[in-house]
């Protein structure tokens, strides 16, 4: 089973860029598709963007379009997003999920079978 640790957070000011990282451990990456998410006390866990095992088919949230990307290294065993032009709203703390390629859907969190401890990401106005 696959083990995930993420980095990278920390307070920022609105427009500034940050990005977050997560090394898997005790499995392949390459056999999985890799999320992150975004939750806020008191609202429900948020999609922001997935990566298939390739690379090849990447998904994004609308709030975050155009803003972050998201990226994967399999020989590295890592996944990474690049948060830019970043907004009070996207104060949350942020999580890395993988999950088997055929199973579920991207943007639900239940098809995620494993799961980081998250990491803060605060932006100020």
């Amino acid at each position: 089973q696959v083990q995930l640790v993420e980095s990278g957070g920390g307070l920022v000011q609105a427009g500034d860029s940050l990005g977050l990282s997560c090394e898997a451990s005790g499995g392949t990456l390459r056999l999985y598709s890799m999320a992150w998410f975004r939750h806020v006390p008191g609202k429900e866990r948020e999609f922001v963007a997935s990566i298939s095992p390739s690379s090849g088919t990447i998904y994004y949230a609308d709030s975050v379009k155009g803003r972050f990307t998201i990226s994967r290294d399999n020989a590295k065993n890592g996944v990474f997003l690049q948060m830019n032009s970043l907004k009070p709203e996207d104060t949350a703390v942020y999580y890395c999920a993988a999950r088997t390629s055929y199973s579920g859907t991207y943007y639900a969190s239940v098809s995620y079978g494993f799961w980081g401890q998250g990491t803060q990401v605060s932006v100020s106005s």
